[in-house]
């Protein structure tokens, strides 16, 4: 595809080697066997812009990648497409082309640059049961992407679920679901603060130390210190 020797040609290896460091590619942890060719993301997003037009069946190509960078880059456009639907039945396709590549959705980067911005505008007005489904998962990302989905309904005002999906992961194992679910209910806690500490009270003794950590950054030190203390 165009696209792709189009990256290939903005492919730099010392970022390349930067990013197989910092997604964590090496044996046993979270990324392992990921590939990348080095395009940082401002890029990527430059270029997905140019290529909204992409046949579905290309952008499914991408996603598909077993490069870092090109599985971002479909799902960017898949994006794109969305944002750009004025029908429908548009709209709920692309939604189903998102949610039956979770497969390849395999890394906190892909979660988070995407899953708000596909799956949180198309919930918006529609039952949302599936995120809870997704939150008893067993698969990292998927659960991941339960709770980060909620971004886009926070800055929306709509704290409907955020708290709910939080209860469900708080005894998670990894790490990436503690500070996923830290950051919701920090990002919760802009909107209303109160809400947010009525459900940190009951269950901040019991939630993973990173959670809370991410949860309470933005409260009063005075107040952060009492949290960590196990004294409010």
């Amino acid at each position: 595809m165009l696209i792709q020797k189009e990256m290939r040609q903005l492919a730099d290896p010392v970022i390349a080697e930067h990013s197989l460091r910092f997604f964590k590619t090496g044996k046993g942890e979270y990324g392992h066997g990921d590939k990348f060719i080095g395009i940082r993301m401002p890029v990527i997003r430059k270029l997905a812009k140019k290529y909204t037009d992409l046949n579905i069946v290309d952008v499914k190509k991408l996603i598909k990648s077993k490069i870092h960078e090109e599985r971002l880059m479909g799902l960017i456009i898949l994006i794109n497409k969305y944002k750009s639907a004025k029908d429908i039945s548009k709209r709920n396709e692309l939604y189903e082309v998102y949610i039956k590549h979770f497969k390849y959705i395999n890394n906190w980067d892909l979660v988070d640059v995407t899953c708000p911005h596909i799956i949180g505008p198309h919930l918006m007005d529609k039952s949302r049961k599936v995120l809870y489904v997704w939150a008893k998962s067993d698969h990292l990302w998927t659960k991941r992407i339960a709770i980060i989905t909620n971004w886009w309904f926070i800055r929306n005002g709509d704290l409907s679920d955020v708290f709910k999906i939080s209860k469900i992961l708080l005894n998670d194992e990894h790490d990436l679901i503690h500070k996923a679910v830290g950051w919701m209910l920090r990002e919760a806690g802009k909107k209303d603060r109160k809400a947010m500490e009525v459900f940190l009270k009951k269950h901040y003794k019991n939630m993973p130390r990173t959670m809370l950590r991410y949860a309470i950054e933005r409260l009063p030190e005075s107040k952060r210190q009492r949290y960590l203390k196990g004294t409010i």
